[in-house]
């Protein structure tokens, strides 16, 4: 988005400030962007130390380190020129100025120089972070055009697929592919990370694999894929991968774990994890990966979710958890399938509030007709 499309029809101030303060998560939304300034700010080993202080003293602390850090943060440049802006408003007073072949002299105040400079700074950090918004956003777009439709069609089958970030753009994959008239294949990948970096990699990884998957069973596939990923990958990078090869016509699910979190298995009220999985794709050259073939009947749930699923966190820091996802889809699984995702969903809002969500959360949800 260019600068003369935001320009565009642009509301007006006095009017966006009055709504702004009718708004009524307006405290709300600024004491969670205070928490997330500790969270972005400071590092574990400082968060530690705050806890044993007093709340003065703390409060004192984070502020200063918080200031720190941010200051660390900016450029030489930007740095300097706070420093001495802040330094201006400081010792504020005014000073004069006498023109050139003139008697006239001019005052100006340090303070208000100070501020001046202060804003600039500001604006530069301003504009910085909406060229890469806007920047994040035409990514995020991209990716959205490559997710499947949520309710793709499999004979035989319920699907419903699900994604969303935790930022602007998603480091995690759920896809859908259509590799012959009896074959389907529904995967879930997590690249480790968050941000710009795992959704390039996310989106590397989707590729290799649509490409691949039309010559390769489910092992083959996830073996080719996790050698490439090795040789093109630095080497703390790496993903996780769930894939599920769905036969037409068949009782049979076939899947290979790399890494990821065991799917769920769930009949009636019972549910079982499925073995864990082996290696995840990018740590290990000549990786071995086994299929395992689990035996579904109509009614049937499998539910395969990512690390933002369970752990989730609401304002005490406290887990969703396996216990509270497991003891939920017991109890919803005889709902289609796009209820019991949306129902899962609606759950995890619920419990973390207007905490927001710490890592992308993904869904997949396969019920046997």
């Amino acid at each position: 988005m260019s600068g003369e499309n935001r320009n565009t029809n642009e509301p007006g101030l006095g009017r966006t400030i009055k709504e702004d303060l009718y708004e009524d998560s307006l405290f709300k939304n600024f004491y969670r962007d205070i928490k997330e300034l500790k969270e972005f700010y400071i590092s574990a080993e400082k968060k530690k130390k705050l806890e044993t202080m007093n709340p003065f003293k703390r409060a004192f602390f984070l502020t200063v380190w918080i200031l720190k850090s941010m200051i660390l943060k900016l450029t030489p440049t930007r740095r300097l020129l706070l420093l001495i802006g802040v330094i201006l408003i400081i010792i504020s007073g005014s000073f004069g100025i006498s023109l050139a072949d003139s008697d006239i002299r001019v005052s100006m105040s340090r303070g208000l120089i100070g501020g001046a400079i202060v804003i600039v700074v500001l604006m530069l950090e301003l504009k910085d972070k909406l060229l890469a918004r806007d920047e994040l956003e035409a990514g995020r777009k991209v990716q959205q055009a490559l997710m499947p439709e949520q309710n793709p069609y499999v004979e035989g089958w319920s699907v419903w697929l699900y994604s969303r970030s935790a930022n602007e753009v998603c480091g995690d994959l759920v896809d859908f592919l259509n590799i012959s008239e009896e074959r389907t294949g529904v995967l879930m990948a997590d690249v480790a990370g968050k941000g710009l970096n795992a959704a390039l990699l996310t989106a590397k990884l989707q590729a290799t694999i649509r490409a691949l998957a039309p010559d390769h069973d489910a092992v083959n596939l996830v073996t080719k894929v996790n050698s490439i990923f090795y040789r093109e990958n630095l080497r703390n990078i790496f993903a996780s991968l769930l894939y599920f090869d769905v036969t037409k016509g068949s009782n049979e699910l076939r899947l290979v774990n790399a890494g990821h979190y065991p799917a769920y298995h769930c009949r009636g009220n019972q549910i079982k994890e499925f073995e864990k999985g082996d290696i995840a794709l990018g740590l290990m050259k000549n990786a071995v990966y086994k299929e395992t073939v689990a035996e579904v009947e109509t009614g049937d749930v499998i539910l395969a979710y990512s690390d933002g699923v369970t752990e989730a966190r609401n304002h005490t820091g406290e887990f969703y958890g396996n216990i509270r996802l497991s003891n939920l889809l017991c109890g919803i699984s005889k709902l289609p399938a796009n209820e019991i995702g949306n129902g899962i969903v609606k759950a995890i809002d619920n419990f973390i509030g207007d905490v927001r969500l710490h890592d992308d959360l993904s869904i997949i949800v396969l019920k046997k007709q």
